[in-house]
C-alpha cells in the first residue's frame, strides 16, 4: 500500500536508481525464469468469493506499526458491533507485520517478535477462533529496503505455503518493489496465482492482486504495468484486483478520490462476476467524508459489486457508519448473486443514473449526485430497461416501497446517491412515490434571489422559502402536510393554505416563511422538509434533503481592503491549506512574475474561497497568477485559471494563466451579495498549481 503520492517521479527514481541499476538488484530481482501463464480457474460449482467479499484492513486505520493485540481488539469489535454478522469477517493484516528482516535465515517469512510474539499461525487461530477469517499482504516484487517492507520475488511457492500453513485465508499482493524492479506484472502475478493455487495445504486462499501503479499519479509508465491494465489478464488468475491508485492516505480520504476510484473502476464492468471482481479500494468512513459522502461510497461501492473492505478503525465508528455499512439492501445489491457491475445510462455528468441487473429480475438505480448542492434526479422505466407501466420502486436507504409511472424520481443530497430496486408493478396499487425537493430560499428580507438550496445569509434575516412536493404515483395523495425543520430559536411560518390533494403525476409548491434570530452564530445551518400523508397501505413520511443556510461573518467595510484579511466562509485548496499573505505550502512571500506582494491568498488548484459581501460592495482589484516558488521545484505543471463567481455569475475569467504571467482583474461587485473566487487545474491536473490572488483589494460601503 502505498504510504505518500509520488507526483511525476518513477519509484526507481525516487530511490535514486537507474533502470539499469533498479534490474541489476540481487539475485532475487534479476528476471526469473517464467513458465508459461497459468490461469486460476474456480471450481464451477463453488468459485473462490462467489460473491464479493468483505472485512477490514489495517492499513489507514493502524498504519504501519500494528500488534497482535491492537488487530484481535480490532476483531473482538467487528463482532460486537455486528459488523462481523453483516458479513465484514476478513482480518487482514497490510504492510507491516514483517519483521525488521522480513525473511529469515531458513528463508521463511517471518513476523516482528515483538509486536507479534505468539507468531503469525497464532494471530491467525486466534482471528479464526472469534469465527473470523485471516488475511495477509506481502509484494509481488524482491525485497529492497526503502522500497517496500518485504518481497516474495523469488519465492512465491514458499510464500504461499507459508501463508497456507499459517491459516491465511486471503493474501493482498502489492507491487512496490515489483515497479522498482522493473517487472512485468502479468507474469509475476500469474506465477503468484499459480503457487497460491497449489499451496502444500491445499488452502482455498482469496488473491488480491493489489497494483497500484496509474499514470499520471505515479509517472509515465508503460500500459502494460499500470493498474489500468490489470482487467485483462487478472481475472483469470484472481479473485479481485486493483482498478486504480489508493483511494487516499492514512487518516485522509477525500469524496473527490472516491469518485475518481469509482470512474476507473467502472471502465471494464465486462469483467467482473461471481469469483472475480473489480476492486475500487478501500471503503473509508470517519477519514475525511461527511456521513452523506461515506453513504455515497457505500452505495457506488455496493453498485459496483465490489469487494467491502473497511480501512479505517472500526472501534471509532459512529452509528451513522455502522448503520451505513450494515445497511441490509445495500449489501444485497453488492452481494447479488448474479454478480452483474453497475453501468452508467446516459451521459456522464453532475447527475447520473446508474443500473445493475439482480439475480430476481428486479433493478438497482443509482441516481448520482456529483454537484455541491441538493438536486433532483430523475429517470423513466424505459431508460432503465423495463418495460411497464407501473413500478414497484423500494428505497434502499429509507427502505419504503412506493408505486411510480411515467417517472422514477430522487431528490438527493449535495455529494449523495440514491439507490432504488425497481421492478414492474403487479396487483393492487401501492403507496404513490411522493418526494419533497430541499428547500429553497427564494428571497432575502423581502428581495427575490435566484432559489437556491445552498444559502448565504446574515444573522435576523428573514427568508421566503418553497418546497415542491411532486407525486409520481399512480393514485393521489390526500391531505399531505408538509413541515420545515429548522435550527433551534428559528421559526417557520406556511405562507396561505397547503393542498388538499396532488393528483398523480402533478406537483405543489408550499411557502414558508423563515425568521433566522439575530443571535443565530456564524456557519451551516440545515432546513428539511417533512411531508406526511396516509397512502394506501397506511401513513408515510417523506423527508428532503437539507438545504444549508450559512450564516456569513460581517461583510468587509472601507476602500481598498485587504481581501485576506476579511474571514472566508469557507475555503479548498487541492490536497494542501489555502495561506493568508503567503504561497501555499512552504511560507513564501506572495511572488508573481517577479514581482512580491505584501498581501494575498496562496492556494493550490482547484480552489474555491467564498466570501460574503452582503451587497455592500462595489469594487474588487488585484493580480491573479502562479507564484515563483513552482520554479525551485520542476519544470512540469504550474498552470491553473483563476476566476471570479458573483452570485453565481463569472464576472472575470482569466484563461489559462502559466508561470511568470501576472493577470490583472478588476471587477464591478455591486449589489453581490456572495462571492467565489474560483482556481481550476488548466485541464492538466494539478501537480504544482501554486496560485496566487496577490493583493485583492476591496472596496466596501
Amino acid at each position: 500500500m502505498l504510504t505518500k503520492r509520488i507526483l511525476g517521479l518513477g519509484v526507481a527514481a525516487l530511490l535514486g536508481l537507474s533502470a539499469s541499476t533498479a534490474l541489476a538488484l540481487p539475485a532475487a530481482a534479476a528476471p526469473q525464469p517464467a513458465s508459461p501463464p497459468t490461469a486460476v480457474a474456480a471450481a464451477p460449482s463453488a468459485p473462490l468469493a462467489a460473491t464479493p467479499y468483505a472485512g477490514w484492513n489495517t492499513y489507514f486505520g493502524l498504519g504501519g506499526d500494528y500488534t497482535a493485540a491492537q488487530v484481535l481488539d480490532v476483531a473482538d469489535h467487528l463482532v460486537s458491533s455486528g459488523l462481523a454478522k453483516a458479513g465484514y469477517d476478513i482480518v487482514w493484516l497490510d504492510g507491516g507485520w514483517q519483521a525488521a528482516t522480513p525473511r529469515g535465515a531458513d528463508g521463511l517469512l517471518q513476523g516482528d517478535p515483538a509486536r507479534f510474539p505468539d507468531g503469525m499461525a497464532a494471530l491467525a487461530a486466534a482471528i479464526h477462533a472469534k469465527g473470523l477469517k485471516a488475511g495477509i499482504y506481502t509484494d509481488a516484487g524482491p525485497y529492497i529496503p526503502g522500497s517496500c517492507g518485504l518481497g516474495s520475488y523469488g519465492h512465491y511457492q514458499t510464500d504461499a505455503d507459508t501463508f497456507a500453513t499459517w491459516g491465511f485465508d486471503a493474501v493482498k499482493v502489492d507491487f512496490l518493489c515489483g515497479i522498482a524492479a522493473n517487472l512485468d506484472p502479468k507474469t509475476v502475478y500469474t506465477q503468484f496465482a499459480d503457487a497460491l493455487r497449489h499451496n502444500s495445504s491445499g488452502r482455498p486462499i482469496i488473491f488480491n492482486l493489489c497494483n497500484p501503479v496509474t499514470s499520471p499519479d505515479w509517472g509515465n509508465y508503460p500500459e502494460s504495468q499500470q493498474s489500468t491494465n490489470t482487467w485483462s489478464y487478472a481475472p483469470a488468475i484472481a479473485q479481485s484486483w486493483r482498478t486504480y491508485t489508493d483511494v487516499g492516505f492514512v487518516n485522509s480520504i477525500k469524496y473527490t478520490d472516491v469518485l475518481r476510484n469509482f470512474d476507473a473502476n467502472a471502465r471494464h464492468p465486462e469483467v467482473a462476476g461471481p469469483g472475480h471482481w473489480n476492486d475500487p479500494d478501500y471503503l473509508g468512513p470517519q477519514l475525511g467524508m461527511t456521513d452523506e459522502e461515506f453513504r455515497s461510497q457505500m452505495a457506488l461501492w455496493s453498485m459496483s459489486a465490489a469487494p467491502l473492505v473497511v480501512g479505517s478503525d472500526p472501534r471509532t465508528f459512529s452509528q451513522a457508519t455502522i448503520a451505513a455499512l450494515t445497511n441490509p439492501d445495500l449489501l444485497a445489491i453488492d452481494r447479488d448473486a448474479l454478480g452483474k457491475q453497475a453501468v452508467r445510462v446516459g451521459p456522464a455528468g453532475p447527475t447520473e443514473t446508474w443500473t445493475k441487473p439482480l439475480a430476481n429480475g428486479t433493478t438497482a438505480v443509482a441516481l448520482v449526485n456529483r454537484g455541491d448542492t441538493a438536486t433532483e434526479i430523475a429517470t423513466t422505466p424505459a431508460t432503465i430497461g423495463l418495460k411497464a407501466t407501473r413500478v414497484t420502486v423500494k428505497d434502499a436507504w429509507t427502505h419504503q416501497v412506493s408505486e411510480a409511472k411515467d417517472s422514477i424520481r430522487s431528490q438527493v443530497p449535495a455529494h449523495g446517491v440514491s439507490v432504488l430496486v425497481v421492478s414492474k408493478s403487479t396487483g393492487i396499487p401501492d403507496s404513490p412515490r411522493v418526494t419533497a425537493g430541499a428547500p429553497a430560499v427564494t428571497a432575502v428580507n423581502g428581495t427575490a434571489v435566484s432559489p437556491s438550496v445552498n444559502l448565504l445569509a446574515a444573522a435576523g434575516s428573514k427568508l421566503d422559502v418553497r418546497v415542491t412536493v411532486r407525486n409520481d404515483g399512480t393514485t393521489p395523495v390526500a391531505l399531505p402536510k408538509t413541515t420545515l425543520a429548522t435550527p433551534d430559536g428559528w421559526t417557520s411560518t406556511t405562507k396561505g393554505r397547503q393542498p388538499a390533494l396532488i393528483q398523480p403525476g402533478r406537483s405543489v409548491d408550499v411557502a414558508f416563511t423563515v425568521a433566522v434570530p439575530t443571535s443565530a452564530p456564524v456557519g451551516a445551518s440545515a432546513v428539511t422538509a417533512s411531508v406526511r400523508f396516509v397512502g394506501l397501505r397506511g401513513p408515510v413520511t417523506v423527508t428532503s434533503p437539507a438545504s444549508t443556510v450559512t450564516i456569513a461573518p460581517a461583510p468587509p467595510s472601507g476602500a481598498n481592503q485587504p481581501l485576506s484579511h476579511q474571514p472566508w466562509v469557507s475555503a479548498t485548496s487541492g490536497w494542501m491549506t489555502p495561506a493568508i499573505d503567503q504561497s501555499v505550502g512552504g511560507g513564501n512571500p506572495i511572488r508573481v512574475a517577479g514581482s512580491t506582494y505584501p498581501t494575498g491568498l496562496g492556494v493550490a488548484s482547484p480552489s474555491d474561497i467564498r466570501y460574503y459581501l452582503g451587497g455592500t460592495c462595489t469594487r474588487l482589484t488585484g493580480i491573479a497568477g502562479i507564484d515563483d516558488v513552482v520554479d525551485n521545484v520542476g519544470p512540469d505543471g504550474g498552470t491553473a485559471t483563476f476566476s471570479l463567481i458573483a452570485d453565481g455569475t463569472t464576472v472575470w475569467d482569466s484563461g489559462t494563466v502559466a508561470r511568470g504571467t501576472a493577470a490583472a482583474f478588476d471587477a464591478d461587485l455591486t449589489g453581490v451579495r456572495e462571492l467565489v473566487l474560483h482556481v481550476g487545474d488548466a485541464g492538466d491536473g494539478g501537480y504544482n498549481d501554486r496560485a496566487d490572488w496577490a493583493a485583492p483589494l476591496i472596496t466596501c460601503a
